[in-house]
């Protein structure tokens, strides 16, 4: 196996990264929490974690009631005629 490049992809400048700070987020990571990198316009609209969380929580809630209203009641076949 050769040895690994140790540069970043073109897209992405350190400058813009900030200065990184080791096991930052040992303790949620430990604990369980999911971390997940938000899209730029998502970060904007949603700068907290409250406001993340409130945001699909809300989107889990309406599902769940346009799934209710939309599923369909069962219906039982129908009996072929015989004739």
């Amino acid at each position: 196996m050769g040895k690994a490049k140790d540069e970043m992809r073109a897209e992405y400048k350190r400058k813009d990264l900030g200065k990184g700070v080791r096991g930052k987020y040992f303790e949620r990571y430990a604990k369980g929490t999911n971390l997940v990198l938000l899209n730029d316009k998502v970060a904007k609209a949603f700068p907290t974690t409250e406001a993340v969380n409130e945001a699909l929580l809300g989107l889990l809630a309406l599902t769940e009631q346009t799934a209710r209203i939309t599923s369909r009641p069962k219906r039982t076949p129908r009996k072929r005629s015989t004739a």
